[in-house]
């Protein structure tokens, strides 16, 4: 399994909602940035949380697989 993670900064407030939601350690913090670092996408086990818990939805999960995509919302 794996995902592209986009993540866009410009809009991230910079709330840390997606690495505290990720329990595979794939988002962590970037301390310099103050936003969040997409570390290990191979690892994204496409749960959506990250993305759901978004409260600006800056985040989007796309699954790499063949075939129709879910849009969580």
């Amino acid at each position: 399994m794996s995902a592209s993670i986009e993540i866009g900064l410009e809009e991230c407030v910079g709330c840390r909602t997606c690495v505290e939601a990720c329990f595979v350690d794939v988002l962590r913090w970037d301390e310099g940035a103050g936003k969040p670092a997409v570390v290990y996408a191979e690892d994204c086990v496409w749960c959506f949380t990250c993305e759901l818990n978004c409260p600006v939805r800056c985040i989007t999960i796309l699954p790499h697989m063949q075939g129709a995509q879910v849009q969580p919302y």
